[in-house]
Parts: structure tokens; sequence; C-alpha cells
């Protein structure tokens, strides 16, 4: 496992104890973190929704520099799946 992935595992499960739903977040070049009500841990599964980013974007999102909204808007964070999951991560991440 990356130090990214490992970093963002160790952050979102001490942001997120569990989710109501299933997200995975795909850090181009690194791997793959699944959230759903189990917990956090690096995988590969299919979800409900998925949130692809570079790591630089990625680590701005968990570090709070970067808006999830708005690094939708800008083509940083590509979102396929339900709406409704990602809008709900956004509050977990903004």
């Amino acid at each position: 496992m990356s130090d990214i992935i490992q970093k963002a595992v160790d952050v979102l499960a001490a942001r997120v104890p569990s989710f109501d739903g299933s997200a995975k977040f795909v850090i181009e070049g690194e791997g793959a973190i699944v959230l759903d009500q189990t917990g956090v841990r690096a995988g590969d599964e299919e979800t409900d929704v998925t949130l692809t980013a570079s790591a630089e974007t990625f680590q701005g999102l968990i570090e709070g520099d970067v808006n999830p909204t708005m690094a939708f808007m800008q083509g940083k964070l590509k979102i396929d799946g339900s709406m409704g999951q990602a809008m709900k991560l956004a509050s977990v991440l903004g």
C-alpha cells in the first residue's frame, strides 16, 4: 500500500467511522480506498459511487485545502455513480 493510500485511510477513518452507503476514492497512480458501513480500508470493490482524482487533488481534499465542489466543477474530481452519496461525502471532506 502506498504512503498516500495509508495516510488517506487513516485520515478518513478518523473522520468517518462508518458511512451509510458505499463509496470508493480512486487516487490515480496510487490505488483506491473504500468507505462503507464497516469503515474505511484500501480496496477496489464495487460501490454506490466512485470518485477519482489525482494524488495532489486528493491530498488537498483530505487536508482541507481543496473544496470538493470546486474540484468537481474544475474537472479535478470525477464522480461516477450516485450523486446523493457523493454529496454526503462532500460534507465529510469539506
